[in-house]
């Protein structure tokens, strides 16, 4: 059995490049994979399923058609693509998958999550999410005018970008004891997430171990899953 990760694409219309190096990762390295988990922040934006930009559309149809091929695709919100519904997973034939998921590899149980849940420290940041991942504050949102979920999707993310600015790099990055405590709930020792763009692989206490993907931009990263065990792979884009 041979299952992919991928997360944090950010994939817009300003980067056309990063939509080609997906497609190209789904047509080569994804071709004769058993399972793909999306783990987050395949889009820069999301602002509801009725509102697919033209240029994102290959996506959504080479996703299909490696879901039609036999390749089970899963997904999981991150904090730039929270909205991702139904329709998206009817179009695409993937699997919505909770924040927090147990799945089963070759080599044992992990643990999967886009990540951003573990950035504890960022008091502010865990408010701000809570608020967002409310369904009335979603279903709000939703109905408004597509012009007016576009203007506010902007005020969010610039406020958003004002905010990091005067943030250390160390809170924004995960809690440890967060982690540990993630791990011990789920009683599994392995830990795969997003979110933080520090792509590497952590031995912790207890044989314990954190496999952080890495985010999309001059080179592409993806975690390749066999009985071998894990290999976190990064590559060039073009």
């Amino acid at each position: 059995m041979r299952t992919l990760f991928i997360s944090d694409l950010h994939l817009h219309s300003g980067r056309p490049d990063l939509t080609r190096a997906l497609l190209q990762f789904l047509d080569q390295q994804a071709e004769n994979c058993d399972n793909l988990y999306i783990l987050g922040d395949l889009f820069e934006a999301w602002i509801g399923d009725d509102l697919i930009p033209e240029d994102l559309q290959p996506v959504i149809t080479r996703l299909r058609q490696l879901s039609d091929q036999g390749t089970n695709l899963f997904f999981q919100h991150g904090n730039r693509d929270f909205l991702v519904g139904q329709q998206f997973a009817e179009l695409t034939g993937c699997t919505l998958l909770p924040d927090n998921y147990i799945i089963n590899l070759p080599t044992g149980q992990a643990l999967i999550m886009h990540g951003d849940q573990l950035c504890t420290d960022d008091i502010e940041y865990q408010a701000f999410r809570k608020q967002l991942r409310n369904p009335r504050w979603q279903q709000d949102f939703l109905s408004k005018p597509l012009p007016e979920r576009l203007q506010i999707a902007q005020q969010l993310r610039a406020a958003s970008k004002e905010k990091n600015a005067g943030k250390s790099m160390q809170i924004m990055d995960v809690n440890p004891e967060a982690v540990q405590l993630a791990l011990d709930h789920a009683f599994t020792d392995l830990l795969i997430h997003g979110h933080t763009h520090r792509p590497a692989v952590h031995q912790l206490a207890e044989g314990n171990r954190r496999i952080v993907l890495g985010d999309w931009d001059k080179t592409g990263w993806y975690l390749e899953c066999t009985e071998n065990g894990q290999q976190l792979i990064e590559f060039d884009i073009q």
